[in-house]
């Protein structure tokens, strides 16, 4: 087994995670096996109780695991499935360490940080950087690791300590270590020195890096990199120059040019097989080609309704699959967020002139995406938005929150019950058509949600769905690179027609997505509103939990209880985010017809 350890210095949120991403990726494209953990320092068991404005949003694994954001990034980037043991935290490495002295198995040892908890975290690492990842099965070749935080944060210490120990069991050939620095710009200038000081941190620590990553708003200096090799005392191919760039899905071709390939290459001694560096190279001339920056024609138009929108990392993985199906629909995404409180009546007394820009952005934007949440602050605002996308044929999407505020919206003013609500926001509400799931644990938080990959069998009779239509194209496969000149239907091979005939055949369809939450639709209100015209197409496994509603006389209107986001990857976007994407952007019928190659 072969490490990549990176890690960061000088400032927190320096890009370490798309740097390990694409790192990954490279190493990918090479025909090898990855896999990638995340270590976060904090003293959470997991993510799941953080604040998404502070934090950024939950990303929640197949396992149900609550995990920190970036293994989104992971998954997305490598097309790999992680598990919750992949995100190791100083509170689940506490944990598991105290658990086994509780259970005597240090048999009186005097338990220490070193070599006690070091010795766990090294062992943890080396375990779970063998369980395969991918659809071959395969154990991995390269496991990337990344360190949150900064180096020299106290919390960060036993990992440090743990990493060093790992570098020197590995041996030689076998871990290389990718130190991101930040490079700022003064008067003009792009300075050195926090580089300097990071760097020396990092070797009084006992780890030293083979490679510096320099991070900077503008292209870096020859000079500079110059600079940063002669202080630092390395080579200047041991200096990777990482500007901004326009797309984070540009980085990784930017890491390939700066020799990052070629360094790994001679730094680990990697020499996969002519016939998987064959298969890795397909897929990344598929990456290069579907994320190369074009100046697309026309633009669509998207109002994210949300209660989180001040944060945008709150919605990244959403706000990622809405970027795939852009790129496959050939537009440029115009993303208006639009705080969900601001549309609601009492803004337009308090705030009116929040209150029209945020109805302006609603009523002008090509199609209305309503998240998820929790909490009653901003729902109204929600249903407001909802009833307007329904009422004025707009493309609508609707999500976990979003899906149960669709129903709510539909049973008060369809169904003609304007008490409805949910049981979230009125425990004592007289007619509650989202209640609590009754199996979940009311006395704690954590980890106590329906949480990861849970079944959704589309109904008998739904063979009209728009939504289906399209999950049933991507039993096939994944995507091509976009509907690029076509025009028509008519131009598409006929073998990559998906018809309704042909989706009536599949027998009983079920797909796989991954879920969170603790609220559902309320099953004695689930006749009524099918009888006004909503329907309940997708459903669990028992027919009692609802998944997936959709509108039949609508351009597109759907909301599911899962998070399709989760799954979204740039060489396939999330079929549900894909429609709504190309419904709004006027060529959804183009993308039905398009081959799932």
């Amino acid at each position: 087994m072969k490490y990549v350890v990176v890690t960061g210095g000088v400032i927190s949120g320096v890009g370490k995670g798309i740097i390990a991403s694409s790192t990954g990726l490279l190493l990918k494209t090479m025909g090898l096996a990855v896999t990638m953990i995340k270590i976060d320092p904090y003293m959470n068991i997991d993510a799941g109780t953080m604040a998404p404005t502070e934090h950024g949003e939950v990303f929640v694994l197949g396992d149900g695991g609550e995990v920190d954001l970036d293994l989104g990034n992971y998954e997305r980037y490598l097309n790999i499935t992680l598990t919750r043991d992949h995100n190791l935290t100083t509170g689940k490495i506490y944990q598991h360490v105290i658990q086994q002295e509780r259970a005597g198995y240090y048999l009186g040892q005097t338990v220490q940080i070193i070599p006690h908890l070091t010795n766990a975290i090294e062992s943890w690492i080396t375990r779970i950087a063998k369980i395969p990842v991918d659809e071959t099965g395969a154990e991995p070749d390269v496991c990337v690791i990344e360190l949150g935080g900064t180096i020299g944060d106290i919390e960060n210490a036993p990992f440090v300590e743990a990493l060093k120990q790992l570098r020197m069991r590995a041996g030689v050939d076998n871990f290389l270590h990718i130190h991101v620095s930040f490079i700022p710009v003064v008067n003009g200038e792009q300075k050195t020195k926090p580089t300097q000081h990071t760097i020396r941190v990092v070797r009084s620590a006992g780890l030293h890096p083979d490679l510096i990553a320099c991070r900077c708003v503008d292209m870096i200096d020859d000079s500079t990199i110059q600079k940063v090799a002669n202080h630092c005392q390395v080579e200047p191919s041991q200096v990777i120059a990482v500007q901004n760039v326009q797309s984070t899905y540009l980085v990784p071709a930017l890491l390939e040019k700066q020799g990052l390939v070629q360094s790994m290459t001679e730094l680990l001694r990697l020499a996969p097989s002519p016939v998987r560096m064959a298969k890795g190279s397909k897929m990344w001339e598929k990456w290069k080609t579907i994320t190369s920056i074009r100046d697309y024609r026309q633009t669509v138009s998207i109002a994210l309704v949300g209660k989180y929108t001040n944060f945008l990392d709150s919605y990244i993985s959403l706000i990622r699959s809405l970027e795939h199906s852009a790129m496959v629909c050939e537009r440029n995404l115009k993303l208006v967020p639009v705080d969900s409180s601001h549309l609601e009546s009492g803004t337009q007394s308090t705030n009116p002139e929040a209150y029209n820009q945020a109805w302006q952005a609603v009523r002008s934007a090509q199609g209305i995406l309503v998240p998820g949440g929790f909490g009653s602050r901003g729902t109204e605002g929600m249903i407001n938005a909802i009833k307007w996308a329904r009422e004025s044929k707009t493309p609508f999407l609707g999500i976990c929150l979003g899906m149960q505020l669709a129903v709510v919206e539909y049973m008060r003013n369809v169904c003609n019950r304007p008490t409805a609500t949910s049981a979230e926001f009125d425990g004592m509400a007289t007619d509650p058509v989202v209640i609590y799931m009754p199996e979940i644990d009311r006395a704690k938080m954590g980890g106590t949600m329906r949480l990861g990959v849970r079944p959704t069998r589309f109904q008998a009779g739904s063979e009209w769905s728009k939504v289906r239509k399209l999950y049933a194209g991507s039993m096939l496969g994944s995507l091509g690179e976009g509907i690029d000149g076509l025009q028509a239907p008519g131009s598409l091979p006929a073998e990559s027609a998906l018809t309704e005939s042909a989706i009536a055949t599949a027998a009983d369809p079920v797909i796989q997505e991954r879920h969170r939450h603790r609220y559902e639709v309320n099953p004695a209100c689930i006749q009524s509103l099918e009888d006004c015209g909503l329907h309940f197409i997708g459903r669990d496994d028992s027919g009692q939990r609802m998944e997936v509603l959709e509108l039949k006389d609508h351009p597109w209107f759907v909301a599911v209880q899962f998070h399709p986001e989760y799954i979204s990857k740039v060489l396939s976007p999330s079929r549900p985010v894909l429609g709504f994407l190309a419904a709004s952007a006027g060529c959804l019928e183009l993308i039905e017809n398009v081959h799932m190659v």
